[in-house]
């Protein structure tokens, strides 16, 4: 893993803390009832120190032990502030960004061990688990984070205006034809899903995926957009923005399972000896290329 997703890492955190001493409303949105401002404030040196300081260090330094402190800090962090929602009912953006942290980071460290190549040859089996990914996916990152998001800032969850309502509508559902239609190709043409617990056995460079690296990453950020634009919201916007950040920081992937960057890589950069590569990569990708 390079150092590109902690220093993304490192520099949302310090950005985070600026916009809390910058802005009024975006330090209200991330309270709890019942904790005080100095209270809060007080996590500013843990933060600076254990987050990103160490986020840095370890961008430009492979060091597991870095890796581990910085997620036993997010650890700490959420189950904290997990705690205090529970307690007040209050406090679920703060709460929910620390968990998005700390999942980031055990992906961050675990992620290469999750990524497992489909063993159902089954294309309806294949299909039905797709179905009920993005069933939990759509709803987690289109429902329930807007509404969390458009609520901690004070804003009324529905349509501002009729012609934003109209321009958003359009882009959400271009953007969720895009989605399906890449699920689709990784499903039929795959030998997968798009889930890295399950992904494809093949490289799928037709449709979506011949043009786009990771169309279903980018159909996400473009229906999060759409839905920003219905509701009139500048916070939803940043975090599709964020969104979109997180996904080109992270492990890049294509419809071709835990070998597909390094067969796209190969095969342009070396035409005299990629498919030798490929093959000693992936010994079953000679001959699909």
């Amino acid at each position: 893993m390079n150092g590109i997703p902690y220093l993304l890492q490192a520099t949302l955190i310090s950005l985070w803390w600026l916009g809390l001493y910058a802005s009024e409303p975006f330090f209200r949105a991330f309270q709890f009832a019942g904790i005080g401002p100095d209270a809060f404030t007080a996590f500013l040196l843990p933060d600076l120190l254990v987050l990103v300081v160490l986020s840095l260090l370890r961008a430009y330094y492979s060091s597991a032990a870095i890796a581990y402190i910085i997620l036993g800090g997010f650890a700490y962090a959420a189950l904290y502030c997990l705690a205090v929602t529970l307690l007040t009912g209050s406090g679920y953006l703060p709460t929910g960004v620390m968990l998005l942290g700390l999942s980031y980071n055990l992906f961050l460290i675990y992620g290469d061990r999750s990524f497992r190549v489909s063993n159902t040859p089954s294309v309806k089996i294949n299909a039905a688990k797709t179905v009920l990914q993005i069933v939990c996916v759509w709803a987690l990152t289109l429902v329930v984070l807007p509404y969390w998001i458009q609520s901690a800032f004070g804003g009324e969850f529905q349509a501002t205006s009729p012609v934003a309502t109209a321009a958003g509508t359009c882009l959400f559902l271009l953007a969720s034809a895009l989605n399906l239609a890449s699920a689709y190709r990784m499903v039929r043409f795959g030998e997968g899903t798009p889930l890295p617990l399950d992904q494809t056995n093949r490289l799928v460079r037709s449709g979506p995926y011949a043009t786009i690296r990771n169309p279903m990453a980018v159909a996400g950020i473009g229906q999060v957009v759409g839905i920003a634009i219905v509701l009139g919201s500048l916070p939803v916007f940043l975090y599709a923005c964020l969104g979109g950040g997180a996904v080109a920081a992270s492990r890049p992937t294509t419809g071709g399972g835990r070998y597909a960057a390094a067969v796209w890589v190969r095969v342009h950069c070396l035409p005299g000896g990629g498919k030798l590569l490929v093959a000693l990569k992936h010994p079953t990708a000679v001959g699909r290329l």
